[in-house]
């Protein structure tokens, strides 16, 4: 469990919680449905934070995001303690922000009221459609009307910089159905969405799904039309699409769009720390990952804590790589000065030479001193990236 210790200038903290109601068939984030461990899960997070504090001192966290699982499964006096354990061994900025992320039907009046007297002041809801036979599909436990309400109860009560995430790509998915949930989520006049397309990855519900032939994959050009069709409602109506997944809409106090600064800063390079079972973190040195295992965690953290995460040692070519496939997400892309600077002369010049062909066949454009990608290349991000990388 090591970290390089060094100057935090600015850094992120994140906070799993791994509880379910029930499992999504898409998702393989490290989650599970054992709530009779959400006590000892608790005293952990908190144990973990002692742990880790003398490491971070000298970190000043900017942000600070719940994420999951699902966070809203706790309730308010167990937020209470988490914050309390945080404020008690971290230095945060006197305005932080602070993500929650929820399902809409655990954002019940009482919940939502709760939350006023804690320090959230921004809300990720797990939407992924308007579309009640596509949540049917998804597992999910709610309803499109329990999601609108949940939405708009959460502004009623003053908590504004909402966030809700959207999933595209499903089996049989029209862009007609698509279409109703993009307009439907431009009603509602939300600061943020993110919008991700359905993978299928290995050992998920979605997965055996698609090996026994239950559902096939849609096809790739109705996920183009898809995306494309997204892309141009969401910009169109004001929203800046500044990263693959990520839309911010520009309004008089955030004319640049009300971006997810926590999000950003991993595709920025900035330092953050993971805490809980299976969370990441990140020193600029090293990457760490937690075990992914609510009880060996629980145990390790509090009988073994030298065993408790895996530590990569990053060199060079990681560094640069890491650069290169972050950068290119954002709409900042890269910056040419900025790449010589860190990696030197011969970096740039790699760079230069790989990308030069992808700029003739308009994959990446020149803006300035910087590369992005362009509209047409974003539908081959990820080729893209691996011809750039070393």
């Amino acid at each position: 469990m090591e970290f390089h210790n060094t100057l935090f200038v600015m850094s992120g903290l994140y906070i799993h919680i791994p509880f379910c109601a029930k499992r999504c068939i898409y998702c393989d984030f490290y989650s599970c449905t054992h709530l009779q461990f959400k006590e000892a899960y608790l005293a952990a997070l908190l144990r973990e934070m002692e742990i880790r504090k003398d490491v971070w001192k000298d970190a000043v966290f900017e942000t600070i995001y719940f994420g999951g699982g699902t966070p809203s499964l706790l309730d308010d006096q167990e937020l209470k303690r988490l914050f309390e354990g945080i404020y008690r061994n971290f230095t945060v900025t006197a305005s932080p922000e602070i993500t929650l992320e929820a399902n809409p039907d655990d954002l019940t009046g009482d919940f939502v009221s709760a939350l006023k007297d804690l320090p959230v002041n921004r809300i990720s809801i797990g939407v992924q459609s308007f579309n009640d036979t596509e949540l049917r599909f998804l597992n999910r436990r709610h309803t499109a009307r329990q999601a609108l309400d949940a939405i708009e109860r959460c502004r009623k009560t003053g908590l504004t910089n909402i966030s809700i995430d959207l999933m595209y790509g499903l089996p049989e998915q029209t862009a007609t159905n698509w279409s109703q949930t993009i307009e439907k989520a431009l009603e509602l006049d939300v600061p943020h969405l993110s919008a991700y397309h359905l993978s299928c990855e290995e050992g998920t519900k979605l997965d055996e799904m698609m090996k026994n032939g239950a559902v096939k994959p849609i096809d790739e050009e109705v996920s183009e039309t898809l995306f494309r069709l997204l892309i141009e409602k969401l910009t169109k109506a004001g929203f800046v699409h500044y990263e693959i997944s990520n839309f911010a809409r520009r309004t008089s106090g955030y004319p640049h769009g009300c971006i997810s600064l926590h999000n950003s800063s991993y595709w920025k390079g900035i330092h953050y720390l993971g805490l809980g079972a299976s969370a990441h973190s990140y020193d600029g040195a090293s990457r760490s990952w937690n075990i992914a295992s609510i009880t060996d965690y629980i145990t390790n953290v509090r009988e073994n804590p030298d065993v408790l995460s895996e530590t990569e040692w990053l060199d060079e070519r990681a560094k640069y790589n890491d650069y290169i496939i972050t950068r290119l997400r954002t709409m900042w892309g890269i910056s040419l000065n900025e790449l010589r600077r860190t990696f030197g002369k011969v970096r740039e010049d790699d760079f230069l030479e790989k990308s030069a062909g992808l700029i003739c066949r308009k994959m990446l454009k020149n803006q300035g001193d910087c590369v992005k990608v362009s509209l047409k290349g974003l539908f081959i991000s990820d080729a893209i990236m691996r011809e750039l990388i070393v």
